[in-house]
């Protein structure tokens, strides 16, 4: 991690500033407790200035011996190019990828695709952040195991690939904030978890699948 700030401290005079404030921004916001947050290496190729964040939803062991477990994973991109990006309709771009695994009843809902389309768009929407240019996909993958695996239990896997463009505000700066709290709501969403008192709830269409963990009581 130390790297990644000491490479990003290095260019960061470098960049325009509604990009430097975008990045700032990314760095101070609050997010949940469950979500753990850092810096990482950001694609080099993709736009002449990008700045990277992975981030894992978070299960914390509760006993003395009790491991803690990742219940979704991903990485947040943010983009920008000066100059402007005719497919981007827009100077900054947000790419990101959120994951997890699901129980087996979950990934065998047809509606599955669909539905975690939605928790996207309405995450952001229920954030209030304007965006454009939306595009990605949805991905399950099942496992079943043989052998000498044959005793554990057949795992599905879901993996959301999307981008946008974040809508820009006073100075040409987009709220980054606000775009990556969504995001770590749809995280907490793939992951199971029930929304937060302010952060996702369901509206515009939008359709929860049945809560995985922390919903119901043992």
């Amino acid at each position: 991690m130390a790297a990644a700030q000491e490479h990003l401290a290095d260019s960061a005079d470098e960049a325009p500033i509604p990009f430097r404030q975008a990045v700032e921004a990314l760095r101070s916001a609050r997010l949940r407790p469950e979500i753990e947050i850092d810096p990482t290496p950001a694609p080099k190729r993709l736009a002449p200035f990008a700045y990277a964040l992975e981030a894992a939803v978070v299960e914390h062991g509760s006993g003395p011996v009790s491991e803690d477990k990742d219940l979704a994973d991903g990485r947040l991109v943010l983009l920008h190019n000066p100059a402007g990006d005719d497919t981007w309709h827009g100077t900054f771009r947000v790419v990101t990828l959120a994951r997890a695994e699901l129980e087996p009843e979950m990934g065998a809902d047809p509606l599955l695709p669909e539905v975690s389309w939605s928790w996207l768009t309405g995450a952001l929407e229920a954030r209030g952040v304007p965006y454009g240019a939306p595009s990605g996909t949805v991905t399950r993958a099942g496992s079943y195991y043989f052998g000498g695996l044959a005793a554990r239990e057949p795992a599905t896997q879901i993996e959301i690939r999307a981008s946008w463009t974040p809508a820009e505000g006073p100075g040409g700066v987009p709220d980054m904030a606000a775009h990556l709290a969504a995001w770590c709501d749809l995280l907490c969403q793939v992951a199971g978890l029930p929304p937060a008192a302010l952060d996702l709830a369901p509206r515009g269409g939008v359709v929860p699948l049945p809560q995985r963990r922390g919903a119901q009581p043992r």
